[in-house]
């Protein structure tokens, strides 16, 4: 069963992941101050979860995961890598409105963030083929 767990920044500037698949019947949540701790708080829930389900005789089912941010928490997660100029040159959404969907002012439509996301993909492709003398 293929799953999606949403990484999310909430107010408080933690981070929570939650998984957004309806028919799966378990309830999982990580959360922590970094998404790296909030991943691991869910991977820790998602092992309880199994461990609670096969104590009652049931079978948990075979999941892969993959994860997925929100644009708000993608872009703090990344903050440290990329300016906002440098977003916008790569995505071409100006640093303004980058700037409302960080501060949560704003949420992007869903072709902006389909958009975001592709022209982040083909930058982390032209990276990958980066090879140095």
């Amino acid at each position: 069963m293929d799953i999606t767990a949403l990484i999310e920044r909430g107010e408080d500037g933690k981070y929570s992941i939650f998984i957004e698949n309806k028919d799966f019947p378990y309830g999982i949540i990580g959360t922590g101050a970094t998404v790296q701790t909030a991943m691991e708080d869910f991977e820790e829930g998602l092992q309880e979860m199994k461990e609670y389900v096969e104590s009652t005789g049931s079978s948990f089912p075979e999941i892969s995961i993959s994860f997925k941010y929100d644009i708000p928490s993608f872009l703090q997660e990344y903050a440290y890598a990329f300016s906002l100029a440098g977003l916008e040159r790569i995505t071409g959404v100006n640093q303004k409105q980058l700037g409302h969907y960080i501060s949560g002012y704003r949420k992007p439509s869903p072709r902006t963030a389909k958009k975001i996301e592709s022209k982040i993909h083909a930058f982390a492709r032209e990276l990958t083929a980066v090879r140095f003398a």
